[in-house]
Parts: C-alpha cells; sequence; structure tokens
C-alpha cells in the first residue's frame, strides 16, 4: 500500500531540488526498471503492480535494501512522470561521484544541452560506442531528471556524468578536443584521429566561443542537403561513428 506521504515523496523527484535534497531519482518502465533490478545499484522503492512484482520476484529479491510498494493502476498514475504509465517504478539513490581520475580514452564535453531527450539519447549514444565519461557544462539539463532516464534505456548504469567547467577540462586535459561547428573542417578528411574529447554544443546557440577556441579541432559534418542543422543527439551519433570507427 502506498502512503501519502510516499507518494507525495515520489512524485516530488520530478523537480531537481528535490533530486539534488533527496540524492534519489526515478526510474521508471519494464525495460528500464529490469535493468537496474540487474544491477548493483542503491534501491529506495521498488514500486509496482501486483502481476508485475510476481513476475519479476527473482530480480526484486536481489534488492533486499529496497522497500517494495505494491500499487493499484491509479496509484501508479499519480506518481508517474510518464504520460502512459508501465508497471513499475523505482526510486533509486544517487551514488557519490566518484573523483575525476586522469581520463585517456574519447569522451564526450555537452555545452549547454538544454533537451532531455538530446542529453538522453546521447547517454545512449555514449553507452553504444564504449564511451564511459561525459562532461556537461553547469547549464545543461539534469542528467538524473525523468525524461533523461527515460531516453537513455539504462545508459546511466554504465556511462558516468559529470558536471565540470568545460573550458578548464580542456585545458588541463591531455586529450585534443573536436568542437562540433558549422564551417569546421570536413570531418571524413580527418585521418587516423586521435582519442580526444567530442564537444556538443547547445541546439540553438552551438558552442561557445570560448570553448571553440581552445578546441584543436573544429568539425562539421558536411551538408548534401537543404537542412539548416542537425539534432544534437544525431550529430553526436555521426561523429562517435566516424571519429571512434576510424
Amino acid at each position: 500500500m502506498l502512503s501519502k506521504t510516499q507518494s507525495k515523496y515520489i512524485r516530488s523527484l520530478a523537480l531537481q531540488k528535490f533530486r539534488e535534497e533527496k540524492q534519489s531519482y526515478l526510474a521508471e518502465g519494464e525495460k528500464i526498471v529490469a535493468e537496474w533490478l540487474q544491477s548493483d545499484e542503491k534501491i529506495e522503492y521498488i514500486v509496482g503492480l501486483e502481476d508485475w512484482i510476481t513476475l519479476q520476484a527473482p530480480l526484486i529479491r536481489k534488492h533486499p535494501e529496497a522497500l517494495l510498494i505494491k500499487v493499484t493502476e491509479d496509484e501508479l498514475k499519480q506518481i508517474s512522470t510518464l504520460q502512459q504509465p508501465n508497471k513499475a517504478l523505482l526510486v533509486v539513490k544517487r551514488q557519490p561521484q566518484k573523483p575525476l581520475i586522469h581520463i585517456n580514452d574519447w569522451c564526450l564535453a555537452l555545452d549547454g544541452i538544454r533537451d532531455p531527450g538530446n542529453m538522453g539519447t546521447i547517454l545512449r549514444i555514449a553507452d553504444w560506442f564504449g564511451i564511459s565519461y561525459v562532461f556537461c557544462s553547469p547549464d545543461c539539463v539534469d542528467a538524473l531528471s525523468p525524461k533523461v532516464v527515460q531516453a537513455a534505456m539504462g545508459a546511466h548504469l554504465r556511462v558516468t556524468v559529470y558536471e565540470t567547467d568545460l573550458p578548464a577540462l580542456i585545458k588541463s586535459s591531455s586529450l585534443p578536443a573536436y568542437a562540433a561547428v558549422l564551417g569546421g573542417d570536413n570531418v571524413y578528411q580527418l585521418n587516423a584521429p586521435e582519442k580526444g574529447i567530442i564537444i556538443i554544443g547547445n541546439e540553438a546557440k552551438g558552442i561557445s566561443k570560448e570553448i571553440i577556441d581552445l578546441a584543436k579541432y573544429n568539425i562539421t559534418i558536411p551538408r548534401l542537403g537543404g537542412a539548416e542543422s542537425l539534432n544534437a543527439g544525431v550529430s553526436a551519433g555521426i561523429l562517435c561513428a566516424l571519429l571512434l570507427g576510424k
């Protein structure tokens, strides 16, 4: 049975200030919930419909630290951030951010990415290409917002996200930075690119001039058609395929 206090607490996690205050976030939907249950992440609440709980009992038993709450469809709708709630929802404890170690492999840096769908897609792309670290400027959308977690489809379990000062990161890193800009060098013509930091900019403004000036390479995906620009998530996917695949 879901109490009023529990319902209020879960619903509050839709807002960033409460996620930061409680150091918890939401993971929703059968597929996403199943990934978290198979992981070693610390889970605070496991909330689900009765038939789902019965079916997932073996995975649920892997998390004795979690409070299991059986709910009705109406109760799940009241606490879910989804328009069409699925059968389960988790409240996951945010893990302390690990100290940043020396990075010597490909990573992504996001400058002012505001759209949750783009952020989640980029994290999913990083996961696909085996990129372990994604760095976000402070004005990026919260990587633990429900919409980002939903779009990332479990990438949070394998990709570490750091909020950091991107210019300072680029200056201190031995890795070259690749800034994705309009009018840059043709990315197809880069021969055997060095491992480095791929920078994706804000959906409307692009990458800040300060960061562009710090980048070793300003690169672009050549336009063959009439589209004005590419979605940030699409750009990240193409660049990862081209740079990491060489």
